[in-house]
């Protein structure tokens, strides 16, 4: 048998009641409803450049200039890069990622209603009660310190319980939780094209070939003989013609 703690309390539409002659047919009903309270969010970017891709292997190198490893990246993971959807087999060395993860932490009550009717099997007043469930089972359920039941509208404790009433217990139980989402997504911008082969402009210069020094021979110590003297005398001869027939002109004149 199961021990449980309940809060006890009068149902809406009858208070608790005592059944002596039909049977109880026991039935369990559950509500819940949940109060929010504070969110928060808080939004965290990673940034780095592929370094090396092979398979479904994938190594990024963050600002912080770490490596991260990612080993048997799944095919369905992909990032947005260009308005395009890429997979791991799509990625290259070079390309710059960015993770931007949005976690969001919100506060929450839940409140619980579980209302349980049953025939009372056994009670132990003032510690506990033992009810026959619909499925045939019993469950023994813990009584609160000071808890009053409302039998036939009298009111009356744990010791007013007898075997064989119909009665139904209610249990609220107030749960604060903290729910955590997280949201990531990773985008992506492809590599830089490799630069194309500019022409590189050579300027050529001609080094003019080196002139060869003429070989100077050293002057003769005398001036080789190149011709006879015979034009030599031929001139002195008409000088002195000229010269004589010049003088005889002046003594005739002079008579």
């Amino acid at each position: 048998m199961t021990s449980r703690t309940f809060m006890w309390g009068l149902l809406a539409g009858g208070a608790l009641c005592v059944a002596f002659i039909l049977p109880a047919a026991a039935q369990v009903q559950s509500s819940q409803t949940v109060t929010k309270g504070a969110t928060t969010k808080e939004v965290k970017v990673e940034r780095g450049e592929v370094v090396y891709v092979s398979g479904n292997d994938v190594i990024i190198k963050g600002e912080d200039g770490r490596l991260h490893y990612f080993a048997n990246v799944p095919d369905s993971k992909t990032i947005t890069v260009d308005g395009k959807q890429l997979n791991v087999h799509q990625l290259q060395v070079g390309m710059k990622v960015e993770k931007q993860t949005v976690t969001t932490t919100s506060e929450r009550l839940v409140t619980k209603v579980e209302t349980i009717t049953g025939k009372v099997f056994r009670v132990v007043p003032p510690l506990s009660v033992t009810l026959t469930l619909e499925d045939g089972t019993n469950q023994t359920f813990k009584i609160p310190k000071g808890q009053k039941f409302n039998i036939n509208g009298k009111e009356t404790d744990a010791f007013g319980l007898k075997k064989g009433m119909v009665i139904s217990a209610q249990r609220i139980t107030e749960t604060p939780e903290t729910v955590v989402t997280e949201k990531s997504q990773v985008t992506g911008t492809m590599p830089p094209p490799p630069k194309a082969d500019v022409p590189v402009l050579i300027l050529v210069v001609p080094v003019p070939a080196p002139v060869e020094q003429a070989k100077t021979e050293p002057a003769p110590a005398k001036l080789p003989k190149t011709a006879s003297e015979l034009p030599l005398v031929g001139l002195l001869g008409a000088l002195f013609c000229g010269i004589s027939l010049t003088l005889t002109a002046v003594r005739k004149f002079a008579a």
